[in-house]
């Protein structure tokens, strides 16, 4: 048997009929991919991952051990999803009352990162570049470069493209200390100015 595959599964990991993978994606041990998963490339996909069926995975997503992405979740290029955390898809869950046809959808956008730990309330958009603090547990939309912790998450802060802290002066403009982009605060959004 020819193995043409252009991404890596790790041989326990177990991949289901109708899932799209990219190429130079990664799937480690004891992961499952369900089916009519979509997963892009440069993926890197932990050990002890559910991938559950129709999920949407990005570009260079980057999925921590023991993570379960439930049905109703599209994360976009280049999200960070830390140890553990946890999504859900429907808001009042019971054993005995099959729910579904009621599944939400939760959005992750760009470069967003979920720290370890924290749980995604379904029904939600996490903006691009927002950085979730490790066990926070997010019931509402959360905006694009916003600091949230806590739980219920509340937003502390704001947070650059390369993770760092923001800073902003009287004029509402932040430097990253890192990449030496900037930032702009207007009335209430951070957007990044060339």
């Amino acid at each position: 048997m020819v193995d043409n595959r252009e991404y890596f599964a790790h041989p326990t990991a177990v991949i289901d009929e109708g899932c799209k993978i990219g190429k130079g994606t990664k799937i480690w041990h004891f992961s499952h991919i369900m089916p009519d998963c979509v997963i892009g490339e440069n993926c890197n996909i932990g050990q002890n991952v559910v991938v559950s069926p129709k999920v949407v995975l990005g570009n260079n997503v980057k999925v921590q051990n023991n993570v379960s992405i439930y049905t109703g979740v599209i994360c976009e290029d280049d999200v960070f999803l830390g140890p553990s955390m946890v999504f859900t898809n429907v808001i009042n869950p019971r054993s005995a009352i099959a729910r579904r046809d009621q599944y939400l959808q939760t959005l992750v956008k760009k470069g967003a990162s979920i720290g370890a730990n924290a749980t995604i309330v379904c029904g939600h958009t996490i903006g691009k570049y927002a950085f979730i603090g490790a066990g926070a547990v997010v019931t509402k939309d959360v905006p694009d470069y916003a600091l949230v912790v806590g739980n219920p998450a509340r937003q502390i802060g704001w947070m650059s493209e390369y993770g760092h802290r923001l800073n902003f002066d009287e004029k509402g403009i932040a430097v990253c200390p890192e990449s030496g982009q900037k930032y702009q605060l207007k009335d209430g959004k951070v957007f990044r100015i060339e």
